[in-house]
């Protein structure tokens, strides 16, 4: 069984017992954390779609670690000028573990309640 799941903005091929590294997630080492948007799923064949997403299936991972990526040198240079500029960039990423793929909860929808907006009293000008 697989999915696909939207996780940070980025969509990913998740199965279980598969680690994958995804852009830094706000959760601590050894948290669990579940994403809710889930964009297609196969089942042996049986493949469902979601329009955009799947109600109810949710995928399940827990954070392995954190850490960051290679180095990435950016060079800019302008000819005949003596301009020179290198810059590097470390991504950071979160391992996670895909411990679960399945139906789960469905996130309780609030109804909007619209609150009755008090008028204000009219002060008359006296003159």
């Amino acid at each position: 069984m697989y999915a696909i799941v939207e996780i940070a903005g980025q969509q990913f091929k998740v199965q279980k017992d598969r680690r994958i590294f995804v852009h830094r997630l706000q959760a601590t080492e050894g948290e669990s954390v579940q994403f809710e948007k889930v964009m297609l799923t196969d089942d042996n064949g049986k493949i469902e779609v979601g329009a955009p997403v799947i109600d109810g299936v949710v995928v399940s991972a827990a954070v392995v670690r954190h850490l960051k990526g290679d180095k990435v040198l950016v060079f800019k240079k302008k000819r005949r000028k003596g301009y020179q500029k290198l810059n590097g960039h470390r991504q950071s990423f979160t391992e996670i573990l895909i411990t679960d793929i399945g139906k789960g909860k469905a996130p309780a929808k609030k109804a909007a309640t619209k609150q009755p907006v008090a008028s204000k009293p009219v002060e008359e000008a006296t003159a």
